[in-house]
């Protein structure tokens, strides 16, 4: 008999092209009357402008935001907070401006407003990963939720097409684990389904056509929904590993997603074969690990962990770090088939799984 338990997280979320006029009113709604406007150095125009938009409610802006979301980044900005009086956080910008609202919301419970630029999903998600001293911490509180996110299209389409294709495979990959975790349920699974399936059509278009709109639009409904599945259920190897080698070699967060992705699916795909099945038919391939492979090479992304700057050394540091501490995943972590999988994401070889 089918047996499950399914939470959904409570936030507000605001769909469509233009609606980033709508943060104004959002402001308003929240009762805000001094926030400050979270951006990366990169993402500072864009942050101005959103300063614009809230007017006299805006205190400032920190554009200091940084990947991997360093806690010694964090300190600086809350002293930001406690020096201004900031009384909510508005954050334009990727994962990693996400992921800076998201730790000072655990710290104050400030209230926050997201407006993606990527298609990252982590504003969909009550979980934060802090790195401190080359180490990358996950945990989860009902503070770390943003309370509205608004998704304007229109903000993905300047997104480089080599960055929209990371962050695409890094969201499929939220909705793949999803696919096989421990808490999964039907809700999920077609979310996740869903999910891949649009960003699995759209990225290989927005490689070629950029500005193309439709082929924006599904993706970042694509990525809400896999950030739906993030922030629902647990994670396993894939976010695992990625974790453990982006923190130990600050290595880009969403090219690493896309390197490992295949390779983690690959490894565990003889303890999910209903899973493979239903990948199998939404991306109508009998190899979907080596299908999220080739999807890799098609968007012109990197799929050597080597070209991202790790050490080949670090095969077994990675190896050894990911094995230290336990935790859940559908396939048996076996050192040696671990090492397997962690060597060839290091050269860039395709997906295999026979465990060595």
């Amino acid at each position: 008999m089918l047996s499950f338990t399914y939470n959904g997280q409570p936030a507000r979320v605001i769909f469509g092209s233009g609606t980033l006029a709508q943060l104004p009113a959002e402001v308003e709604r929240l009762g805000l009357n001094n926030v400050l406007v979270l951006a990366t150095p990169p993402q500072e125009e864009d942050a101005k402008r959103l300063a614009e938009l809230i007017g006299d409610r805006c205190a400032g802006i920190f554009a200091g935001a940084v990947m991997h979301t360093p806690v010694s980044v964090t300190e600086t900005a809350l002293q930001v907070v406690k020096d201004k009086g900031i009384d909510g956080l508005v954050a334009v910008g990727g994962g990693s401006t996400t992921g800076l609202a998201k730790a000072l919301a655990l710290r104050t419970d400030l209230p926050q407003i997201v407006a993606p630029t990527t298609y990252a999903g982590s504003e969909m998600t009550p979980i934060l990963g802090e790195t401190k001293d080359g180490n990358k911490v996950t945990q989860s509180s009902p503070k770390i939720l943003p309370e509205v996110v608004i998704y304007d299209v229109d903000l993905t389409l300047t997104l480089p097409a080599g960055l929209s294709g990371t962050s695409g495979m890094n969201a499929i990959a939220h909705a793949v684990e999803a696919l096989y975790a421990r808490e999964t349920n039907p809700i999920i699974s077609m979310m996740a389904l869903e999910a891949i399936g649009a960003l699995y059509e759209a990225l290989p278009i927005i490689a070629d056509d950029p500005k193309n709109s439709d082929a924006r639009a599904k993706a970042l409904y694509g990525a809400w929904l896999c950030g739906i599945c993030l922030g629902s259920v647990g994670m396993a190897l894939h976010h695992k590993l990625c974790h453990t080698i982006g923190g130990t070699f600050d290595l880009p967060h969403a090219e690493t997603h896309t390197i490992v992705l295949p390779h983690a699916l690959a490894y565990n795909a003889p303890a999910i074969p209903d899973v493979m099945k239903s990948l199998s038919d939404r991306l109508k391939t009998d190899d979907p690990a080596r299908a999220l492979y080739d999807l890799a090479g098609r968007i012109g992304a990197k799929r050597a962990l080597a070209d991202l700057g790790m050490p080949e050394s670090g095969i077994d540091t990675a190896t050894d770090r990911a094995l230290t501490n336990p935790y859940w995943n559908p396939q048996p972590l076996e050192q040696a088939a671990l090492r397997g999988l962690i060597s060839r994401a290091y050269a860039g070889d395709a997906p295999a799984t026979d465990r060595s």
